[in-house]
């Protein structure tokens, strides 16, 4: 795209439709510059443009997911900051033991066939590589009667959703996994 006009047919066709003055002085030089800048313009906003789709596309495909083991968030007390999270297969999710007394248990029944018990230790971090697409469902041990359930997406599969929706909550569990649930 970038070339110098002197190419005689060219600049009369430029002269026919008025482009460039009727001048025999004129500067094709000109035309070469503004065609290069507004060509270099556009390359810059197409980058751009890739760049942040690519940044963009790239989170929805996130690998790791973080989640919050809290006493409070807002209004609620004993829970996990975030209550479902969509992951791909092989990705990773960090429960982080924010504050103490908390710990992550899949639930009996609440994970695709396969996978085996999962209990992390209390008060401490924690991390789980989902290689088996399905729901997970895990509660806080000493917590799960108030409420301190979440569950994780891994692939979009929903195959086991029966077995989930069959576990026995405890507490404030069972409401609140039915509107988590249903929000699947």
């Amino acid at each position: 795209m970038c070339f110098i006009i002197k190419n005689f047919a060219l600049k009369k066709l430029l002269h026919i439709y008025n482009l460039v003055p009727n001048n025999k002085f004129f500067n094709y030089n000109y035309i070469y510059i503004t065609i290069k800048r507004d060509y270099v313009s556009f390359m810059k906003k197409t980058l751009t443009i890739c760049i942040l789709i690519m940044t963009l596309s790239q989170s929805s495909f996130s690998a790791d997911q973080n989640i919050d083991m809290l006493n409070k968030l807002g209004k609620e007390i004993m829970v996990y900051s975030k209550k479902v999270v969509n992951v791909n297969v092989g990705d990773t999710v960090y429960w982080k033991s924010t504050n103490p007394g908390h710990n992550v248990e899949f639930i009996k029944g609440g994970v695709p066939k396969g996978v085996e018990n999962f209990r992390s230790p209390m008060n401490k971090d924690t991390q789980f590589t989902f290689k088996v697409p399905g729901i997970y469902a895990y509660w806080c041990t000493p917590h799960k009667g108030l409420g301190m359930i979440g569950f994780v997406i891994v692939g979009n599969d929903k195959s086991n959703l029966d077995a989930i929706k069959k576990i026995k909550y405890v507490g404030k569990s069972k409401k609140i996994a039915e509107m988590l649930i249903a929000s699947f």
